[in-house]
């Protein structure tokens, strides 16, 4: 199969100028405030997205530098294939957090959540829909009892 390659709409501008200490999980970055440059020849796709409270944002994680199969995270102790956990280092290495979608200034969008480097790449933006989001029967594998873990985490915390 050909390669797949992405053009970015835009860069997140974020504190974290290095990759550690940032949030592992957007949930745990609820207060940290940062940027969305949309570069202007998207400008035009941020037509009516003011009204939503929440988005998704498809990111490269730029920083990542050896991806692996497998993953240990640190609130477990345990390896786990990459797919089962929220690891960056994936063998394409996107990622994808919700975060609050503040304010729009043309071609700015402010946000609170950011769990993401300074720089990193976005791909692709999506309004957050509840009601769309399957949530009956919900198993979460391995991950039972260490959300609250996962949600204090850094990264860097090892």
């Amino acid at each position: 199969m050909k390669a797949i390659n992405y053009k970015p709409i835009g860069v997140i501008h974020s504190p974290f100028k290095e990759s550690t200490g940032i949030p592992r999980q957007a949930v745990g970055a609820s207060d940290v405030k940062g940027q969305i440059e949309i570069f202007d020849e998207f400008y035009e796709g941020l037509k009516d997205l003011d009204g939503f409270s929440y988005i998704i944002i498809i990111f490269h994680i730029h920083l990542v530098e050896k991806p692996s199969l497998k993953a240990c995270p640190p609130w477990d102790g345990k390896e786990h294939g990459v797919f089962a956990t929220r690891s960056p280092y994936r063998p394409n290495p996107i990622g994808m957090s919700t975060v609050r979608l503040e304010s729009i200034e043309q071609n700015i969008l402010h946000t609170s959540g950011v769990d993401m480097a300074d720089g990193t790449p976005v791909l692709d933006i999506k309004p957050y829909i509840p009601d769309l989001n399957l949530t009956d029967d919900i198993k979460i594998g391995w991950l039972t009892d260490k959300v609250e873990e996962m949600n204090k985490s850094k990264s860097g915390d090892r």
